[in-house]
C-alpha cells in the first residue's frame, strides 16, 4: 500500500469540446451519467431466499445533460439526431502535496458519445441566463485521470475496462 502523497480538492477549470471545438456557451456544471447496473433476481435450489446479481457491462441508460447558459450556436452544434455526438471534457483536478502543502494539479479528460435524447430550450427571463440544454443518450464513455485510463465503456462494441482491467474480456472470448 502506497502512501498518500497528495490530497485531491476540487476540479479548478474545466472546458467542453465538441469535435475538438470548444463550446463557450456551456455552464459552470456538468453532471456525469451513473453507471446503474442492470440486475437478475437469483432464486431456486441451493440458495437460501433470493439476492439480486449485476451483469458485468451491462448498464440501464445513460443520459448526460450538457447545459448551456443561452441558446447560441454551440448548442444547436451537437443537436443532428442523425449524427453521433462527440463531446470531451478536458478539467484541472487541484490537489495539495501533503509533504509541502504546496498546491499541484493533475489533468482529467471524459470523452463521451452519444446520440441526441433530448433538447430543453430554457426560459426567457430578463437579465437571466436561459438554462437550456442538451440530453444525450451516451453509448461510450472514457475517463482519464492524469494520462490513465480509469474508466472505458463502449455499449456497442463490449468494452468495459476499469483501472486498465477488461472486465469484459472472458465474455468476449466465450460469445
Amino acid at each position: 500500500m502506497s502512501a498518500i502523497v497528495n490530497i485531491p480538492e476540487v476540479i479548478n477549470n474545466f472546458n467542453a469540446y465538441n469535435q475538438g471545438n470548444v463550446l463557450i456557451g456551456v455552464t459552470g456544471q456538468v453532471q456525469l451519467p451513473n453507471f446503474d447496473a442492470i440486475t437478475e433476481e437469483i432464486k431456486g435450489a441451493g440458495i437460501l431466499g433470493s439476492y439480486e446479481t449485476g451483469i458485468p457491462g451491462f448498464y440501464s441508460s445513460m443520459p448526460l445533460d450538457v447545459p448551456f447558459r443561452i441558446l447560441d450556436t454551440d448548442i444547436f452544434s451537437i443537436m443532428n439526431p442523425n449524427e453521433p455526438v462527440d463531446v470531451t471534457f478536458r478539467a484541472s483536478e487541484q490537489h495539495t502535496v501533503k509533504a509541502t502543502g504546496a498546491l499541484d494539479y493533475k489533468q482529467m479528460r471524459v470523452v463521451t458519445r452519444g446520440r441526441l435524447k433530448n433538447f430543453t430550450p430554457g426560459t426567457l427571463e430578463l437579465g437571466k441566463q436561459m438554462d437550456a440544454k442538451v440530453t444525450l443518450e451516451l453509448l461510450y464513455i472514457l475517463i482519464e485521470v492524469d494520462g490513465k485510463t480509469m474508466l472505458e465503456y463502449d455499449k456497442l462494441n463490449t468494452v468495459f475496462v476499469i483501472d486498465g482491467k477488461d472486465v469484459l474480456e472472458k465474455v468476449r472470448a466465450y460469445s
